[in-house]
C-alpha cells in the first residue's frame, strides 16, 4: 500500500494578509457597483496603525470613498480597539490610486486578455466541495475560529489566526488527519509571565480550542487515536500580539490558499482586487470551473487543466488538461471535450460567469474554491450568483459530448 502525507493551511479573516486582501476586493465590488466595466488593480499594505491602498483605478464613478470602505472592513473584521492589533476607527489610512495604463487598456479595449501568464484549475473527487482534503479541513477550523469568535463561544479570542492540517493518504486516498496545527491570537487570560502562569493559560486555550473548533470540524474517527502531540495548539504557548501589529500584511500573498492548498499548481498571480479582465482571477476561475465540471461529470477522479494568455489576444495561447490517469478518457480526449464546452476567451468568461458584478469580496477569506455557489441580493436590490464557477452548468453537456 502506498501512503504519504500531505499538508495544507489556511488564515483566518484577521490574518495580516488576508485584511489586504479583503480592503482590496472591498474597493473593487465598489467600484464594480458604481460602474460594471470599471478596470480595478487595487493593492493594500497594512501594518500598525496604517493602511495604503494602491494600484491603478479607472472608473466612471464620480466618488469611492476608500477610507469609509477601510474603516467599515476593519471594524466588520473584529479591529475595533488597539489591543486587537489594529483600531479601525483612528488607524491611519493613505490612498495613493492612479489609472490603468493606456498600453494595458489598448490590449483589454479590443476584448483580449489584460495580461500574459498561466493560470490553473484542479479539481478532485476526495470531497463533496471536489477540494484537496487538507485545504478543505484547513479552512473549516479558521473559519470555525472566526465563528467562535463573533458568536463569543470563545470571547477571548482576537482576529488573528491560522491553521495546518496533515492528512494521509493511502493509495491516494484520504485516510485519517495525522496532525493539526492550530495558531490562534487571544487575549491574555492570566496575569504573569512566569513559566506557570503560561502554561496554565497554554492549557486552558487548548482544550478550549479542541473542543470547539477541531472537535467540532475534523471527522471525529479520523481524530480517534491522534496523540494530544499530534495536535499544536499555539505551540509557542502564547500569541496575544497579533494582526498588523505582530506582522505587516499584503494583497495576494496568501495564493496558495486562496486555491488547492499547494496540491494543485498555481500560475503565480493573485487574485483579489483584480478586476475580471484579468486573467490572474478569470482565467483560474474559468480552469477550476472546467476541471470540476470534468470530475463532476464523472471523466476523471482528478483533473488540472492550465490555460496560458497573451496580452491583447483573445484566445488562450494554450490549453492544457491533465486527469492522472484517473479518468476513462486520454488527457487529449478531455482536452478536445474542454474547448468544445468552455469559451475561454476573457470577454466570455466574464459573460459566461457573470464576473462584472459585486460578487468578489465573499473569496476573499477562506479560499475561491470549493465554495457553495449562492445566490446574493446587491444593495441595489439585484439577485447575482456568487461563486458561479462553482456551478454544475456544464456537466451535463461533457456527459453528453464523451457519451457517458
Amino acid at each position: 500500500m502506498n501512503s504519504h502525507i500531505f499538508t495544507s493551511e489556511s488564515v483566518t479573516e484577521g490574518h495580516p494578509d488576508k485584511v489586504a486582501d479583503q480592503i482590496s476586493d472591498a474597493v473593487l465590488d465598489k467600484c464594480l457597483e458604481e460602474d460594471p466595466q470599471s478596470r480595478v488593480a487595487c493593492e493594500t499594505l497594512v501594518t500598525t496603525g496604517l493602511v495604503v491602498v494602491t494600484g491603478e483605478i479607472t472608473t466612471n464613478s464620480d466618488f469611492i470613498d476608500i477610507e469609509g470602505l477601510v474603516r467599515g472592513t476593519l471594524k466588520d473584521i473584529g479591529y475595533d480597539r488597539s489591543s486587537a492589533g489594529m483600531h479601525g476607527g483612528e488607524c491611519g489610512v493613505l490612498p495613493l490610486i492612479g489609472k490603468q495604463s493606456k498600453d494595458i487598456a489598448m490590449g483589454v479595449d479590443r476584448e483580449g486578455a489584460g495580461d500574459q501568464g498561466m493560470m490553473f484549475g484542479y479539481a478532485t473527487d476526495e470531497t463533496e466541495q471536489f477540494m484537496p482534503a487538507p485545504i478543505f479541513y484547513a479552512h473549516g477550523l479558521v473559519r470555525r475560529l472566526a465563528e467562535v469568535r463573533h458568536d463569543e463561544i470563545l470571547p477571548w479570542l482576537k482576529p488573528d489566526g491560522k491553521a495546518q492540517v496533515s492528512i494521509r493518504y493511502e493509495d491516494g486516498v484520504p485516510s485519517s488527519v495525522d496532525a493539526i496545527v492550530v495558531s490562534a491570537q487571544h487575549d491574555k487570560l492570566i496575569d504573569g509571565d512566569d513559566d506557570n502562569s503560561i502554561n496554565k493559560e497554554h492549557r486552558m486555550i487548548k482544550d478550549r480550542i479542541i473542543s470547539e473548533v477541531i472537535e467540532k470540524v475534523i471527522p471525529l474517527e479520523w481524530l480517534h487515536g491522534l496523540d494530544d502531540n499530534k495536535i499544536h495548539v499555539n505551540p509557542t504557548k502564547r500569541f496575544v500580539t497579533g494582526g498588523p501589529e505582530g506582522d505587516a500584511g499584503l494583497t495576494g500573498r496568501k495564493i496558495i490558499v486562496d486555491t488547492y492548498g499547494g496540491m494543485g499548481r498555481h500560475g503565480g498571480g493573485a487574485f483579489s482586487g483584480k478586476d475580471a479582465t484579468k486573467v490572474d482571477r478569470s482565467g483560474a476561475y474559468a480552469a477550476r470551473w472546467a476541471a470540476r465540471s470534468l470530475v463532476e461529470a464523472g471523466a476523471a477522479k482528478k483533473c488540472e487543466i492550465q490555460l496560458a494568455y497573451a496580452i491583447g489576444v483573445k484566445e488562450p495561447v494554450s490549453v492544457y488538461v491533465n486527469n492522472f490517469e484517473t479518468g476513462k478518457f486520454t488527457n487529449n480526449e478531455l482536452e478536445r471535450i474542454v474547448k468544445d464546452v468552455f469559451d475561454f476567451r476573457p470577454e466570455s468568461i466574464i459573460r459566461d460567469l457573470n464576473l462584472r458584478k459585486a460578487i468578489f469580496f465573499p473569496t476573499s477569506t477562506y479560499g475561491h474554491f470549493g465554495r457553495k455557489a449562492v445566490t446574493k441580493v446587491l444593495d441595489t436590490g439585484e439577485s447575482v450568483d456568487l461563486f458561479p464557477w462553482e456551478s454544475s452548468g456544464k456537466v451535463q453537456d461533457i456527459q453528453t459530448a464523451l457519451k457517458m
